[in-house]
């Protein structure tokens, strides 16, 4: 909030938990636009993801304010709180955060209403962070690809056409936990054998679908743990990911119908809970244009690209006008400690969300 008040932007933190540096418009009635990232990260994660983008929205109202631009639209620039764990920050802003999901106990045992509490948020004020359809003029995100085609063609800009739903489901297969000494194999309720089925099953059924979807078991815990006991239950993760929301249902509908089969085979039980699930979002044409007309401008290289990541402009799309820019993950790499882009990606990116604002002001 420092950086944004020196940056000239009147900073405050929305019912959300998110952080909004403000600069006024000069044209009345105009709508805000907006831009920003996150500072959240996961687990070992880099120093690239989300703040790029975050930092680069504090640096483009910099730029305004020491050269005196006069902008007709309010101008935000937003750092939306906990992406990493379901655009906590973003949904609250366009009013998608039930109460009953800000009460709930996560992992941790720690509701997320207390988190925001915590971070300076008012989760008993929420509605007072809603932005409905209509509400905002436009969004531009700036932000590392986390993949490697940029880096592996040699170009420096990418021009997202859409970013991809995500289907988060908690799976539960339950077996026996038995000695493992004692049991006879013939006899066992190994609640792991059919997890790991399920492993090389996603593998297998996303594999099996022309596209660019993926598939994904990230965690995967199994209890009672002990050396000596047969595993009696495997909590694990899947997510799948697609611009198409019918072609992720499908690729869940096949991959849990035959996990049930496998699970009976096994003499266990599966069940699972879609944990959360983010919608596929399209960028807005226009968006894109004037994206595309800033990178032309500045004498860059781009491709029109998908995003395979998540993030907080898909939320966006669903009220307003959205685009994004990506710059360069070196090797492909992000979330990872060796995540790292290039000084001088961070600045063409920067000039080009710079140059994106500028030309949707005069809009």
């Amino acid at each position: 909030m420092g950086l944004m008040r020196q940056a000239g932007l009147d900073a405050r933190i929305d019912p959300a938990g998110n952080i909004i540096g403000a600069r006024a418009g000069s044209q009345p009635g105009a709508l805000p636009i907006l831009f920003g990232s996150h500072i959240d990260s996961v687990p070992e994660g880099g120093n690239y993801d989300g703040d790029v983008g975050s930092l680069g929205a504090i640096e483009v109202a910099q730029a305004l304010a020491e050269q005196r631009y006069s902008n007709r639209h309010p101008l935000h620039a937003v750092i939306w709180c906990d992406e990493e764990s379901g655009l906590t920050g973003s949904r609250g802003f366009i009013g998608d955060l039930p109460d009953e999901e800000l009460r709930r106990p996560g992992r941790d045992g720690v509701p997320l209403a207390d988190k925001i509490k915590r971070i300076g948020g008012d989760p008993d004020r929420i509605a007072g962070a809603r932005h409905g359809p209509g509400s905002v003029a436009a969004y531009v995100e700036l932000h590392i690809e986390q993949g490697g085609i940029l880096d592996e063609k040699g170009l420096q800009i990418g021009i997202v056409e859409g970013i991809v739903g995500i289907n988060h489901y908690d799976v539960t297969i339950r077996g026996f936990a038995n000695h493992a000494g004692t049991t006879p194999m013939d006899r066992r309720q190994n609640a792991l054998l059919p997890a790991a089925e399920l492993v090389l099953l996603v593998d297998r059924v996303v594999k099996a679908v022309p596209g660019r979807q993926v598939g994904t078991v990230g965690r995967l815990v199994v209890k009672p743990g002990a050396p000596n006991v047969i595993p009696g239950e495997v909590a694990l993760t899947v997510e799948l990911r697609d611009l198409s929301a019918d072609k992720i249902a499908s690729l869940w509908s096949r991959i849990s119908a035959e996990a049930r089969e496998i699970a009976r085979k096994y003499d266990t039980s599966f069940d699972y809970v879609l944990q959360h699930t983010n919608s596929p979002a399209l960028s807005d044409a226009g968006v894109r244009a004037e994206i595309a007309d800033a990178v032309q401008g500045l004498g860059l290289s781009s491709q029109i690209m998908p995003s395979g990541a998540g993030h907080d402009a898909q939320d966006l799309a669903r009220i307003c006008p959205m685009g994004m820019i990506f710059v360069p993950s070196v090797k492909g790499i992000s979330h990872s400690p060796l995540e790292y882009t290039r000084p001088e990606d961070v600045t063409n990116g920067g000039n080009v969300l710079l140059q994106t604002i500028l030309r949707l002001d005069q809009q």
